[in-house]
Formats: C-alpha cells, structure tokens, sequence
C-alpha cells in the first residue's frame, strides 16, 4: 500500500510540473480517485465488522461504536433503503440502536453500553441524522420516539445545578455539577440535529451552550464579548490552554449552530492553521475528524490546506484491509472507531449529512 501510495505521489508531482493553474483537471481526478478509492475500502471493512445482532463494533460501547459507523456510511452517500450490502447493514444496525433494551426509562443510551454522555451524544446525533432518510414508517416512528427521549434527558441533564463557568455544558455523566467541551460538543450537534428534524429542542438550550463554549475559549473578552486575542483556541474546560482537538471540536460545533463568522470561530481557524493534525497527536482520529468538516466549513483557504493535509496524513495510515488504527488510548477503542472517524473526515467532499452541510 505504501509503494502504492508513493508512486501517486510522484505521478502527481510530475503533472504539478505539467499542468497549469487554469487546468486543475487531472490533479482533482487524482484526488478524488484516491479518497473515493479509500472511502470505498474503508466501508467495506466497516461491514465485515458488523455482528449477529446488528451492531458494529469490535471493542467496547457497542452502541456508540455502531452509531458512528451507521454515520459514516451515510456521510459517504448510503442510505438504509439502499438494496445494497451497505444500505442492509445500516438497517440492521439501526435496528440494533433502536432496540428497547438499548434505552433506559429516562431515555439514557450511556448506560447501556458504558459510553455515558459522551455515547449518548453521538447516538442522539445518529438517530436525528437517519430521520427522514428513507427509513420506512414503523422505523422512522421508532427512531424519532427514541431520538426524542435521548434529546429530553440532554436537555434535563443541561439544567442540572452547575456553577456559572460550567452552565450550559455536559460531562460524563447526566447529574454531573461540571462540564467539558469534549463531551459538550457532542450534545450541542445532536441538539442542533434534532431541531433541524423537527424535534422539541428549546432555542435556550443550544444559545446556553455555545455561551458555555464562547468560556471555553482561551482570551479574555472586550467590552462587546469578543475575544482580545485575535488568534487563540478552544480549551478542555473553561480556563484551560487550547489545544489541537478541542479547538477544532469548539470550532465545529460554534458553526453547526450557524456562528460562521464569530470572531471565536475566525480565531480558531487562524489558530489551527499554526497547528495542524499530526499522527502523533493523542487523540489523532478525533481531532482529524473535527479539524476536516470544521475547516471544510470555514471555507477559502482555510479549507483547501486542511482538504489536503487530511487526506494526505489519513491515506497514508490506512491499512490493506480498509481499516484505520489508532496509538495510545485511543488505540483501545478498536478499528471500527478509528475507521469511522477517518471516513468522517474525508467526507467532506461528499455533503451529505445535514448536520455538516456549509
């Protein structure tokens, strides 16, 4: 795969030499080629991963895990009533999600699996996401009964007691008294998912949280609530110093609440540019992730660098069998993960979740 990947690189080197800035033609061929190529393998790997009883997974958090690949699927353009091996596999996984033993009486998903809030948020994005996709009646009934629940204990959980520098955030755990962005940005997108499909989410909630996350923002403010420093970043928690994945995490999530041109959302992107996604990063496949469709969404330069930056860091790790994997500790969340998130990061040229949609 390497030789491969090399011998491309040279072959789009020599065209660079060739082709003129009018004629970006055969270099975009290339590109697409080779991501669509990837993306192709990746989700097939995705499906032989898929077990007896529906779910996708190969470690842990098997409800979690499977809503990230159903998500991944669909960003590549499936849908669950596609006759297709991957449009089966979705409806079987969706099935899986939706099961009455994967939610409690309050509506919790992360209980079930061990993901707590943070498996929560991404399940009640999924099954927003799927709303409206094809699904057959009975389904799509199913799958909004069972969104609705997940979105009424987010909102619950956002009003549980917190002090001021915390309010309108999440942490692991539905009665947490604290919060942080990680977990945060996954409620907001499922909050902002959920109300674009028609579900009962209060305007309040999501203003509470992008105000949680305005905090989070390393700089003081002046006397308009703009940052000071120009070029700075998302941190963990309020106070914090910002760092790669979570400045683009805030990043995305201030856009996905239509905050396009916030100077925290200008600040961020200028920051990024300084510091990049790097394979040793500790969290690699989720930064990467929200770096891509954050970027993607700032648009002009901003974009076109972080396109090619991302595809050329994720073809290069993609194994022979379609997979991606993981170092550290987030190695220990397994392939299908780390594969999930790097197809949503090469998604971007595709649209077509609504939740990314510039």
């Amino acid at each position: 795969m390497k030789t491969i990947l090399t011998a491309l690189g040279f072959g789009i080197l020599l065209l660079n030499c060739q082709v003129t800035a009018q004629e970006p033609s055969a270099l975009d061929a290339i590109a697409k080629d080779r991501v669509d190529v990837a993306v192709e393998r990746a989700i097939k790997y995705l499906l032989t991963r898929q077990n007896a009883d529906g779910s996708i997974s190969d470690r842990k958090n098997d409800i979690a895990m499977t809503s990230l690949a159903i998500m991944a699927m669909a960003a590549t353009g499936n849908q669950p009533i596609d006759p297709t091996p991957q449009g089966k596999a979705m409806r079987r996984a969706i099935e899986f999600v939706t099961d009455e033993k994967r939610q409690d009486d309050n509506g919790y998903f992360g209980n079930k699996d061990g993901s707590r809030m943070y498996g929560h948020g991404i399940i009640s994005l999924m099954l927003s996401e799927m709303l409206g996709m094809g699904l057959d009646d009975k389904q799509d009934r199913v799958t909004r009964e069972r969104c609705q629940k997940a979105i009424d204990l987010i909102l619950r959980s956002q009003k549980h007691p917190k002090n001021w520098q915390h309010k309108g955030g999440w942490r692991y755990s539905p009665d947490a008294g604290d919060a942080d962005l990680s977990v945060t940005v996954w409620q907001l997108m499922a909050l902002r998912s959920a109300k674009n499909s028609g579900l009962r989410v209060p305007g309040a909630a999501i203003k509470d949280a992008v105000d949680y996350l305005k905090r989070s923002y390393k700089s003081n403010l002046d006397a308009k609530g703009n940052p000071v420093d120009k070029k700075s970043g998302f941190a963990y928690q309020p106070g914090g110093a910002p760092e790669f994945t979570m400045c683009a995490a805030g990043m995305l999530a201030m856009q996905v609440c239509g905050e396009y041109e916030s100077p925290f959302v200008h600040g961020a992107a200028d920051w990024l540019l300084e510091h990049p996604p790097a394979k040793h990063n500790k969290f690699f496949f989720y930064g990467t992730y929200y770096y891509s469709q954050g970027m993607y969404q700032r648009g002009g330069e901003h974009s076109k660098v972080a396109k090619k930056l991302t595809e050329d860091l994720l073809l290069n790790l993609q194994a022979r069998e379609g997979s991606w994997q993981g170092t550290g500790q987030e190695g220990g969340a397994g392939k299908v993960y780390s594969t999930a998130m790097a197809v949503l990061a090469l998604a971007v040229k595709y649209h077509y979740l609504p939740i990314y949609q510039r």
